[in-house]
């Protein structure tokens, strides 16, 4: 078994609390995570391999914000506001596409060059000049690591996408991400919950044994979670020595073979590394997957991913990969339903909290990480709504004096 790579040494007095209920349900204080969680940390908008040509794009909206990623004539990928200039439409209103040599706002015409600059406005003579570097597209940061690119919509506390996945780089240097290649493309789905519960059940591995049964014979004796670690997290698990009970597993496992490339510990292996607030990306010998959350509304979740493979990939290696995504759908399925039974106790005046188990630091880790930028999350008690805003912006200004 591979050894830990974050420190997961739990202290004896840790507080076993999580989160208030209150918070799951309070459009405030939605509003305060899009703009000090969401807007000011990496996302996940996708894979180089989404866009392999001058011309290709890929878009992501999210709290309000509206991203696009563009690979320019000089093969470079850049991200920027998907948002014209003029008026402020959608450059692009398809989630992926491919524009040959300029990219056109379909409300008034604007035409945008690949690298972002403004190529001419409609009607140009109806304009003073415009300056083609002034008016161009408003960029967004953007790093490409191991192959996935990451948007980020403000200046916020995380440090690089590289020096943030650091930790886990050389282990996830083995699977050569960045030489895979798209699948089925992008899924999204919709939950009715608060994105908070999509984590608290994706950020611990307790519940595998009693909810998630083709989990539990394919991997069951072995998983283990790390917590939140300055960001990020990782869960581990090989393959049980009898697995098999279940038809997929036993047929998964039989067609699971190792890959040149990969080490012993990771050969049999599945290994998710989560990213703080809500990503995690996740690897298989026969595969790599991203998949996130978004909040729509204090009650309504988007989930979104994608799945990539290898470009080699042989007919063997095609039906594990299968196998792998039909045991990872069911368990979607099951957490799913596990995050609905959870959100929609947060309502009852019978809910008195989480009581967490030393296999849960992770869910609490992750709610600490939330406390750190939000600190009216300790706050047991719901304050009125209309003081939420004023109450975490006095409740910081006392921790940073």
């Amino acid at each position: 078994m591979t050894q830990p790579l974050l420190d997961a040494r739990i202290p004896n007095d840790w507080d076993r609390r999580g989160l208030p209920g209150w918070s799951y349900h309070s459009q405030a204080l939605l509003e305060l995570e899009k703009e000090h969680v969401f807007r000011t940390h990496w996302q996940i908008v996708g894979h180089v391999s989404d866009v392999p040509d001058a011309g290709d794009y890929l878009t992501l909206d999210m709290v309000g914000e509206r991203a696009l990623v563009l690979r320019g004539k000089d093969g470079v990928v850049r991200g920027f506001h998907n948002l014209c200039r003029h008026r402020g439409s959608r450059v692009v209103a398809d989630e992926r596409g491919s524009c040959k040599n300029a990219l056109v706002c379909p409300f008034h015409g604007w035409v945008y060059n690949l690298d972002g600059t403004l190529r001419g406005a409609a009607r140009p003579r109806t304009f003073p000049d415009l300056d083609k570097a002034e008016f161009g597209l408003k960029p967004l940061d953007l790093e490409i690591w191991m192959g996935f690119i990451f948007v980020r919509f403000r200046e916020g506390p995380q440090p690089s996408v590289a020096d943030l996945l650091r930790p886990v780089e050389e282990e996830m240097a083995h699977y050569r991400s960045e030489t895979m290649v798209p699948t089925t493309g992008m899924w999204t789905q919709e939950s009715p919950v608060n994105w908070k519960s999509v984590r608290d059940v994706d950020n611990e591995g307790y519940h595998v044994a009693m909810a998630h049964p083709a989990l539990q014979d394919l991997y069951g004796a072995t998983y283990y979670d790390e917590p939140f670690v300055n960001g990020m997290s990782r869960s581990f698990a090989t393959f049980n020595p009898h697995a098999g009970r279940r038809w997929s597993v036993k047929r998964y496992v039989s067609l699971c073979k190792p890959r040149e490339h990969l080490p012993p510990d990771l050969a049999r292996a599945w290994v998710y590394y989560g990213l703080f607030p809500n990503a995690v990306i996740a690897a298989t010998p026969e595969l790599v997957q991203f998949y996130q959350e978004f909040p729509l509304s204090t009650g309504k979740t988007l989930l979104r991913g994608a799945v990539y493979r290898y470009a080699d990939e042989d007919r063997q290696a095609a039906a594990a990969r299968y196998l792998a995504t039909r045991i990872d759908r069911d368990t979607t399925a099951e957490d799913v339903q596990l995050t609905i039974w959870s959100n929609e106790s947060m309502r009852s005046g019978a809910f008195e909290g989480f009581f967490l188990s030393d296999l849960e630091y992770g869910v609490r880790t992750h709610h600490d990480h939330l406390r750190a930028h939000l600190p009216v999350l300790d706050l047991e008690s719901a304050p009125p709504e209309k003081d939420i805003t004023g109450l975490n912006a006095a409740l910081l200004a006392r921790r940073r004096s």
